[in-house]
């Protein structure tokens, strides 16, 4: 992948100031790498998130400082926790020569027919993995094609993606990717309880009978029986 280039310059604004920078839409940035000392760097925010865009963790970028060229890649955003907006970029200078250690996000394409067709659930559990690979080697992706998953716990692990040439795969390959789960059956609705005031199904049968039983047992009394007369 070809190095996107970016423009910086050295930063002299630290601590609270670096909040007046970002008032005016500069971000401050910092470099750093094995063989090179921290600098203290600023970019324009639209045209960092532009590039960002495009390259995400594993894009080569071309960072010209003051004139002089540092092939890095962004290593850490940090956001704010409200906008989600960036305060602050972390570069990692690294060398073309020499193999690093990268995370690379996964994207499914295809369809899976038991998605479709609604007898199973789609679960990622996997959402990146780890390779080793010259900078410029560095995909900006892999591609997992889902459409072979037709039935209830079909799955994919590590050891079946397609991998690029000159990539050499970390991540344990018998870890699963993605998986067809069962569907989960809804839960039933709760029964509303009764509104303070009002009853209950099944009670006002209770109380009508214990009602009726009452008036049953209102019946006039019989007359006692009366003594034989005396002749």
């Amino acid at each position: 992948m070809k190095a996107l280039p970016l423009e910086a310059k050295k930063r002299t604004v630290t601590g609270k100031r670096v909040k007046n920078l970002r008032e005016a839409h500069v971000l401050p940035a910092t470099i750093y790498g094995k063989t090179t000392k921290p600098i203290s760097i600023q970019v324009e925010g639209d045209t960092f998130d532009r590039t960002f865009q495009q390259t995400g963790e594993t894009g080569l970028i071309q960072l010209t400082v003051d004139g002089e060229k540092h092939p890095v890649l962004v290593k850490n955003v940090q956001r704010d926790p409200v906008s989600g907006l960036p305060v602050h970029v972390e570069f990692h200078q690294v060398s073309l020569k020499e193999k690093i250690h990268a995370k690379v996000p996964i994207v499914f394409t295809g369809e899976s027919q038991a998605v479709k067709e609604k007898v199973g659930t789609l679960l990622q559990l996997l959402s990146e993995i780890e390779v080793e690979a010259l900078p410029t080697d560095l995909p900006e992706h892999i591609e997992v094609n889902i459409s072979g998953l037709i039935s209830v716990n079909d799955h994919m692990t590590v050891k079946e993606l397609s991998m690029p040439e000159n990539i050499a795969l970390l991540t344990d390959p018998e870890i699963m990717v993605v998986k067809i789960g069962e569907l989960l059956a809804p839960e039933p609705e709760p029964t509303p309880a009764p509104v303070e005031g009002e009853v209950a199904e099944g009670e006002e049968a209770g109380v009508e009978g214990e009602e009726k039983g009452t008036e049953e047992k209102k019946e006039t009394p019989e007359k006692p029986e009366e003594p034989p007369k005396k002749e």
